[in-house]
């Protein structure tokens, strides 16, 4: 007698219903203006983290000690990062992506709001800095369930040979975002003086993201549920599954590999995005004395490179696959970790623009690339879950570190040794892109394509 052949949990019973362009680019849309708010939002509080918060929140502690407890208050949002990961992640595997994406969207720029509406430490002593922490809190949360969850959105409605493609534009949120917040903040400031720009200036940006939030809820409101999800939902019952009940302790039973890697491959994307949004403002202004319209305006082109770097990575991962780019893009950033910082020490204007360009044009070009990977290397059933968490585990270790320590280790050791740590961090996204299998071509609804 002939044993039965084992069952095949594979994507049979499930049918993915297609999308049409029109529905593409809505779904474009849609990841494309909440990538903007969130960035937006972070974006501007970096900036302005740089320019005024030591002063307007941070008085007491000085010039010095106010600059790394503003740049602190950057790290808080990034340890919230991976608990907003879990929250968003657990109920959007369960319950379903847009809700989620919708509340992230509210959240993130509601907290903006308020910062931009805070009294300042000399109207409300010390409360004004914890709830700037707070705000910081909530920001953080709410982006960690953002662009992961809206990357996936994407990719799982996307055609698989333009996946790349199509998720591209939740990436090119970000980019546009760096500009949009540093424009604004060029804006308001240009015909306000240095006294009246850290007065009241730099508020206005902050209130007007109140208009995104608007457009951004609009848009999403009108977007369906991912194909991919609903489809994994039907199809589940007929294999005698269930929905997980807790999508992080089986995304750590099945795939612990696979998350380790991905926390790995984000480390140097974050770490030069963001050392590039804060770190280098700093240094134009306090260091090589360049004024605060020509380093909003460095950051604007910066902005636009990043971006530039995001189409180029997703668009050849479509043609030459993911590993390529990333392989590709930490690679360069090892050697240019190492170059990067002594050099700005002493650049000038043009300069400064050049290493800024450079770093945010390597930064896009991962970007590019792992957006899409994220949904194509992690099965249906936990893809928020573990894709988020693993993804803003990296963010903390590279979105956070660097920029804190950057100007400690640079002032007591010199920007060598700096530049020699960052190389360290952009080595460990080098050997887990070698370590990550490719994922182009994957299914994303056969879950053993993805357990080898």
């Amino acid at each position: 007698m002939t044993p039965p052949k084992p069952r095949q949990h594979t994507k049979q019973n499930a049918v993915v219903p297609a999308r049409t362009d029109r529905q593409m680019r809505r779904i474009a849309l849609a990841g494309f203006v909440g990538t903007v708010i969130e960035f937006y939002d972070l974006t501007l509080y970096a900036v302005a983290a740089s320019l005024v918060f030591a002063k307007v929140f941070f008085p007491a502690l000085g010039p010095a000690a106010g600059t790394v407890a503003a740049f602190g208050t950057l790290g808080v949002a990034f340890v919230a990062r991976p608990i907003g990961a879990l929250i968003f992640g657990h109920f959007g595997d369960r319950l379903g992506r847009k809700r989620m994406l919708v509340t992230t969207l509210l959240l993130m720029g509601g907290a903006t709001v308020v910062v931009g509406a805070m009294p300042t430490a000399g109207q409300i002593g010390v409360a004004a800095p914890i709830l700037v922490v707070l705000m910081r809190i909530v920001q953080g949360i709410a982006a960690g369930g953002e662009l992961a969850g809206a990357a996936l959105f994407s990719t799982e409605s996307a055609p698989a040979a333009k996946r790349g493609f199509w998720t591209m534009f939740t990436s090119l949120g970000g980019g546009f975002s760096i500009v949009i917040a540093n424009a604004t903040l060029l804006a308001v400031g240009a015909g306000l003086s240095d006294a009246q720009f850290a007065s009241f200036g730099w508020r206005i940006p902050f209130l007007a993201s109140a208009l995104l939030i608007g457009v951004g809820l609009y848009i999403r409101l009108k977007i369906e549920e991912s194909p991919v999800f609903e489809a994994g939902a039907e199809a589940e019952p007929s294999r005698g599954a269930k929905r997980p009940k807790l999508p992080i302790v089986e995304a750590w039973r099945r795939q612990p590999r696979q998350m380790l890697l991905v926390a790995g491959i984000s480390i140097m994307q974050a770490a030069f995005t963001y050392l590039g949004a804060t770190y280098f403002a700093n240094v134009g202004t306090a260091q090589l004395g360049l004024s605060r319209n020509v380093v909003l305006a460095a950051g604007i082109a910066g902005g636009l490179c990043w971006s530039l770097g995001v189409v180029i990575g997703a668009m050849t991962s479509d043609r030459v696959g993911r590993r390529p780019v990333l392989l590709a893009a930490t690679g360069a950033a090892v050697v240019w970790a190492v170059v990067v910082f002594p050099v700005l020490q002493s650049a000038s204007g043009p300069g400064y623009l050049a290493l800024l360009c450079a770093t945010m044009l390597i930064a896009g070009l991962e970007i590019g690339s792992i957006n899409v990977m994220l949904s194509e290397i992690f099965e249906t059933r936990h893809r928020y879950t573990a894709s988020a968490f693993a993804y803003n585990i990296g963010l903390v270790l590279g979105g956070a570190v660097p920029p804190l320590v950057a100007g400690t280790i640079t002032a007591s050791y010199g920007a060598v040794v700096f530049g020699v740590f960052l190389a360290l961090l952009c080595l460990i996204s080098l050997l887990s892109a070698i370590g990550l299998p490719e994922t182009r071509d994957r299914d994303l609804l056969d879950v053993l394509a993805v357990r080898r």
